[in-house]
């Protein structure tokens, strides 16, 4: 099979959760320029509007859900959205999530909580709808979840919630990654580092505390620089196309060689 084809995504039907965030947006763009049907959810009704704008321009069918899959109900909702507009569901990638930052005494349980149902019970419904769905309509589909460096790497900074949470995701990346091999449904995630995002585009500026927090993460990422939303890109195609086939199970670092050393 040429190369063209084994990461062909044309006319797949792709549901991207968390599509107003910054790798949610960058995921819509790439798979509308790969071909793919969209169905793009995220609570930011006006960031959504935007996104899906885009995606129209690059000649994607988009269809959107203006809701946070928060609820089993809402999640039921969202991937019934994906199939009353494209008869089907072949991709999942869940970008929504959240990070609460604080020491541990410091730290309300509720908070915690916050973040693991956002990062966690969210990612795991969503997965579960898909699978639902995928069964049903057969032929295998790919799930991609969003991991961290952090769900492998602690943190001094009061990240228990977050790299607690991201360490679940790696759970149910392998879990569901033995329970599904036989189906043909693949699930995979994909675990990036510091990126540029509305929460951390102070770390890319020049003042002198971004520029003395930059330099000190950079000692310890080989590849010398922070990440840009495009370098997940590629990965996510590769996870989204049949070029993934025989890849399940797997937490793919997106992070310039930070967690290698």
């Amino acid at each position: 099979m040429k190369p063209s084809e084994i990461f062909d995504v044309a006319g797949k039907s792709a549901l991207i959760a968390g599509a107003s965030g910054a790798f949610g947006a960058v995921a819509a763009r790439a798979l509308a320029e790969a071909g793919c049907r969209l169905t793009l959810a995220a609570g930011n009704a006006a960031a959504l509007d935007a996104v899906a704008a885009e995606c129209r321009e690059l000649g994607a069918a988009v269809a959107t859900a203006n809701a946070r899959p928060d609820s089993e109900e809402r999640v039921d909702s969202i991937v019934g959205k994906a199939v009353e507009a494209h008869g089907r569901l072949d991709i999942l990638v869940v970008a929504s999530g959240m990070n609460k930052v604080a020491k541990i005494e410091e730290m309300a349980p509720d908070t915690f909580t916050g973040v693991m149902d956002a990062n966690v019970t969210q990612s795991w419904l969503l997965a579960r709808a898909a699978t639902r769905q995928m069964k049903t309509q057969g032929g295998g589909g790919k799930i991609v979840l969003v991991s961290s460096a952090r769900g492998l790497l602690g943190h001094p900074a009061g990240y228990t919630a977050y790299c607690a949470s991201k360490a679940a995701v790696d759970g149910i990346v392998k879990a569901l990654g033995c329970e599904l091999g036989p189906t043909g449904i693949t699930v995979n995630a994909i675990a990036p580092t510091v990126f540029r995002s509305p929460l951390t585009t102070w770390m890319f500026e020049d003042a002198p505390e971004a520029v003395a927090v930059r330099d000190g993460f950079l000692t310890r990422v080989p590849k010398g620089r922070l990440g840009e939303p495009e370098d997940l890109a590629g990965p996510l195609l590769f996870l989204a196309s049949r070029a993934s086939d025989f890849y399940t199970g797997h937490i793919l670092y997106a992070d310039g060689g930070y967690t290698a050393g």
